[in-house]
């Protein structure tokens, strides 16, 4: 897999992939490259005018790029609904399924729903999203965790954050629940013969808005001058792990891509490992019965 990059992408033609969260960061780089292979892109945004302006970018670079902007905030379950319903009445068929959109280490808040802000969007609004797209789903669901979901845990008894909050514990507790998420749905895909697949990607750390979008004071000022900086890596190479995640043919299912650098920081897409947590099953079991209660989705396999 070594020095894969963009232009090893398969010919995308004839695929249909939504990616959320796809007008800026590491969303409108894997909504540009897949639609410049011919995929047909649903490009999620929160709002027309970010998405119609990730659609004109991703045209200027790639001339006849086939993309299509839809509104969906993963903040609410009303809006995955209403967006699920839209897209699949649209798209009988979808290819792939790319979880990417996300926030980071934001102050204490609540979504539309009061879920904790982001457990809410991250974990909760994507199990909405890919339960009620699944039956339309024909190839992958790819979940974009992090590198910070290592030390990250599931508070079950404070899910909220409601006794005891803080930004980056609840940011790592949200990215072990999409490792998580997406390691239990590949079970169960499994177990129900299905042929789709269930697959994790995170990007290291790549130089994108969720670091000045999301943390505040001394983290914010950190990230922006030192880590974005001195650290990160492009977006565009942060990128690859999902773009290879989402096409490359020799990926199995359950399997977690990521960097091959130093405490997989940066480097060039490889197959890494999920933390003995995320790949506990029990607890995994106890976090989906969680979400289906929270969501009041239960997924047909």
């Amino acid at each position: 897999m070594s020095k894969w990059t963009a232009a090893d992408i398969p010919d995308q033609g004839g695929k249909t992939v939504v990616v959320t969260g796809a007008n800026s960061g590491l969303g409108l780089v894997t909504a540009r490259e897949l639609a410049r292979k011919g995929a047909h892109v649903v490009l999620t945004a929160r709002t027309q005018e970010k998405g119609d302006r990730a659609a004109q970018e991703i045209e200027a670079a790639a001339p006849g790029a086939r993309t299509e902007v839809r509104l969906l905030d993963l903040a609410s379950l009303e809006s995955v609904r209403a967006f699920a319903a839209g897209v699949a009445e649209a798209h009988p068929a979808i290819d792939v399924l790319v979880n990417n959109a996300g926030v980071m280490m934001t102050p204490k808040g609540t979504t539309a729903d009061g879920f904790e802000t982001q457990f809410g969007t991250n974990h909760l609004g994507h199990f909405a999203l890919t339960g009620l797209l699944l039956e339309a789903i024909t190839g992958r669901v790819v979940t974009v965790s992090s590198i910070e979901h290592k030390p990250g845990r599931i508070a079950f008894d404070d899910l909220q954050g409601e006794v005891k909050y803080g930004p980056r514990t609840a940011y790592q507790q949200s990215k072990l629940a999409n490792a998580m998420f997406a390691l239990e749905l590949d079970r169960r895909l499994r177990a129900s013969g299905s042929e789709v697949i269930s697959v994790i990607a995170h990007p290291g750390y790549s130089d994108t808005a969720l670091q000045t979008s999301g943390p505040t004071g001394i983290a914010r000022l950190a990230m922006k001058y030192i880590g974005n900086k001195v650290i990160a890596q492009s977006a565009d190479r942060g990128a690859l792990p999902q773009l290879y995640a989402a096409t490359a043919v020799d990926v199995q299912g359950g399997e977690f891509i990521g960097p091959d650098g130093f405490n997989e920081m940066r480097g060039d897409p490889t197959r890494v490992q999920p933390t003995q947590r995320a790949q506990d099953p029990e607890t995994a079991k106890r976090l989906w019965e969680t979400s289906e209660e929270l969501t009041g989705l239960r997924y047909a396999f």
